[in-house]
């Protein structure tokens, strides 16, 4: 199977948050996961650097915008190194030469089709979200995201002919060509379309935009508005403006095209952004996958909240290990998940390094000790094994549903059953008899087995514990390394 995942790519008028971290580190496990079951996989993301927010950002601080987005966007890059991230490219639409001709060629070719147009326009328009808002949408006249009054804006834009294509979308979500998960989700997604879809405008004027951004190809005075630029992101880092080699391999190509998203940001990939794409004649992606928010204290993190937690600080701190568990073991599927220290903290110490580090520990020093750290050539069959062997059809059918969590605690309980296991068997007590010599390599076979497994399955999620753990189930020579602490306890 083709598999292309991408995150969405996020403003950088500041420096990356706890939430930026969630999605990067959620894409990078379903890329590491389909990587080790042989699938062909793209893993991109990137970041958004032609946002008036972040020209605003850089007029604060009294620097020229090109200076602050170039720094921000190189924090955000290197968040692959502190999260052990493995996408394989990172896009920048201000500097990679192959998005403005990717964004042009969608621009003409939504124009071919006769969907865009101009207009003037009058309306409420919020920063923050880069969107405009109808009266309807803005609760105490203030934007439902950010809490903000948004500015009153009239000029003449471009706008495209969403409206045009309200039935389409309705009909590609309903029978599933269009899966968005979760289902409440989706659902969401289908009312606001049988409310009525709105064209929408798709350019501001340049002196709004400040200069900065891509001009309308053949209308130099507008910018493209930020959204129909970061969105093309997806299809111009494949070089669909250029030789197009990639974009036929991972899009045209690929079995499955699957965008991560925040809920905040579902009506843009989920209604504007397939819109765009039949209007171009572009198939859709296949698979738009939502998670909720991070928050602290009930607050969604943020930069403009002030309550952005830095993932590099909490990995020099606490490990990525630690981080990356935490993001994957405790996050639900569907809610919210309300970050605190001392929550990262205990889930680490009770599933990393009393659960697991525990498990491998004992099991590889119980072969030291009794068999000179040779793993025994028993059987290996039980119900240990049984439930070993069950584990990666279970991972496998969780992350299908885009439910991490569950494929965590599937590993989990592999790990729970095997700690059983030891204390129902008890090696020191069959050590002790002559007569138990097979029984005793029979059950070390196993346990050394399940170890493997969870080795294995936990690859996708913490790839560096992994490997430790795979290092320390495997013989160097014909005998297992000595045993040594696999995951500091950080309390």
């Amino acid at each position: 199977m083709t598999f292309y995942v991408t995150t969405t790519i996020p403003y950088v008028n500041g420096r990356p948050h706890l939430g930026h971290a969630l999605e990067l580190v959620q894409a990078d496990a379903l890329a590491r996961h389909r990587r080790r079951r042989g699938d062909r996989v793209r893993f991109l993301s990137g970041t958004d650097d032609n946002s008036l927010k972040n020209v605003l950002a850089a007029q604060a601080e009294g620097v020229p915008t090109a200076q602050l987005v170039d720094r921000n966007a190189a924090v955000f890059a290197a968040l692959h190194g502190p999260l052990s991230l493995s996408f394989d490219d990172f896009i920048r639409t201000s500097r990679d030469p192959r998005h403005r001709p990717g964004v042009e060629r969608l621009w003409r070719a939504c124009a071919a089709a006769g969907d865009l147009y101009r207009k003037h326009y009058t309306g409420r328009y919020c920063v923050g979200c880069e969107q405009f808002y109808p009266p309807a949408e803005l609760p105490d006249g203030r934007c439902p995201e950010h809490g903000t009054e948004p500015v009153p804006v009239a000029e003449e834009n471009w706008f495209f002919r969403l409206s045009r294509y309200q039935d389409r979308l309705y009909q590609l979500i309903s029978d599933g060509t269009l899966r968005i998960e979760p289902a409440a989700r989706r659902n969401e997604v289908l009312a606001f379309i049988a409310g009525g879809l709105a064209d929408f405008s798709i350019s501001r004027s340049r002196e709004r935009a400040r200069g900065w951004g891509i001009p309308v190809p053949d209308d130099p005075g507008q910018v493209v508005y930020v959204w129909w630029d970061a969105l093309g992101n997806y299809l111009s880092a494949l070089d669909y403006g250029g030789d197009a080699a990639a974009y036929r391999d991972w899009w045209l190509g690929a079995d499955r095209r699957v965008h991560l998203v925040g809920k905040g940001v579902l009506r843009f990939h989920a209604v504007y952004w397939p819109a765009m794409l039949l209007s171009a004649g572009v198939p859709l992606p296949t698979d738009v996958l939502v998670h909720d928010y991070l928050t602290v204290d009930g607050r969604k993190l943020g930069k403009s909240t002030g309550n952005g937690i830095d993932p590099v600080d909490l990995v020099g701190r606490f490990g990525t290990d630690a981080v990356r568990w935490w993001l994957l073991r405790e996050v639900p599927r569907v809610g919210d998940a309300d970050f605190t220290v001392d929550r990262l903290v205990a889930r680490a110490d009770e599933d990393l390094a009393n659960g697991i580090g525990n498990l491998v520990n004992r099991v590889v020093s119980m072969v030291h000790r009794y068999r000179d750290g040779v793993v025994p050539a028993g059987p290996v069959r039980g119900t240990l094994s049984a439930l070993a062997d069950a584990v990666p059809g279970q991972v496998d059918a969780a992350l299908a549903d885009f439910d991490l969590r569950r494929a965590t605690v599937a590993i989990g309980h592999l790990v729970e059953a095997a700690n059983r296991h030891v204390e129902q068997v008890r090696p020191w007590e069959l050590a002790r008899d002559p007569g138990a010599a097979t029984r005793l390599d029979a059950e070390l076979a196993v346990l050394v087995a399940a170890c493997r497994r969870v080795g294995e399955e936990l690859a996708p999620f913490l790839p560096d514990g992994a490997v430790r753990i795979t290092r320390q189930c495997t013989p160097v020579g014909d005998r297992l390394p000595d045993p040594e602490p696999l995951f500091a306890r950080l309390r």
